[in-house]
């Protein structure tokens, strides 16, 4: 392990990590290391790239304006889920260093959840809700649909579909925060209808390289700002084979 690595990569994003958060962090890495040669859960195992396209890259999210007061819900205990979860990506990593928020994690491979399970043990987060299922049956659930403050997601995938998945679970005036691997300009010029019709309006997109890397990361953050009609997400497979 290089914790230095580690602690500069996040000093670079401007966060200051604990030695509980570096040992968590370590922790994990090894967990993901261990996982993965009997599963696939992620093709990035060096240590440094883990730290630059995982790690950081999940809290990349406090680059987002200050105006939006992330970095304060989080630690004032915000209702979080992440949709399309897979190995934990970014919601362990935010759990980590904003260990104040209620945390979901959503996926529809349940291996998957047994791992995330068995990390959220070997950690301490006896409070993290995990959820097997698909966004567009679980987004219509009584108590799910509409409750977050925010909802995260590093899901491969065009944004009129990731839309869809996600505005649903987010109360009015919260926030869908989608991590792009690179510019969105062309996504965003296909979303005007998607974003009317599930009530998300685009607020910000930033545009920045990972630390100690040449990596081209944006992220777009997508405020709720009505009540997303209830035919919305459609039924499974609709909303990517058919994008809004």
């Amino acid at each position: 392990m290089d914790d230095k690595f580690l602690r500069d990569s996040f000093d670079q994003i401007g966060i200051e990590l604990t030695d509980d958060q570096v040992s968590k962090f370590d922790k994990y890495y090894n967990l993901i290391l261990e996982k993965n040669k009997v599963m696939n859960l992620t093709k990035i195992t060096d240590y440094h790239d883990a730290v630059t396209k995982h790690f950081v890259d999940s809290l990349s999210l406090v680059l987002l304006d200050d105006d939006i007061s992330i970095i304060k819900r989080f630690h004032n205990g915000a209702l979080v889920i992440d949709v399309g979860t897979g190995a934990g990506f970014p919601g362990i990593p935010l759990k980590i260093v904003f260990p104040e928020i209620r945390l979901t994690l959503l996926d529809s491979v349940n291996k998957k959840l047994d791992f995330l399970r068995h990390v959220c043990t070997e950690l301490g987060f006896n409070d993290v809700n995990i959820i097997h299922g698909r966004a567009e049956d679980i987004a219509h659930i009584k108590g799910k649909r509409e409750t977050f403050d925010f909802c995260v997601s590093r899901a491969v995938g065009n944004l009129e579909t990731l839309s869809e998945y996600c505005l649903p679970f987010v109360k009015k005036n919260g926030f869908f925060i989608s991590y792009k691997s690179e510019k969105a300009d062309e996504e965003l010029s296909l979303c005007k209808h998607a974003f009317s019709e599930l009530r998300g309006k685009l607020v910000q997109e930033a545009t920045f390289e990972l630390p100690y890397s040449d990596i081209s990361r944006t992220l777009l953050l997508i405020m709720k700002t009505g009540n997303t009609p209830k035919i919305y997400p459609r039924k499974a497979g609709t909303p990517s084979r058919n994008p809004l």
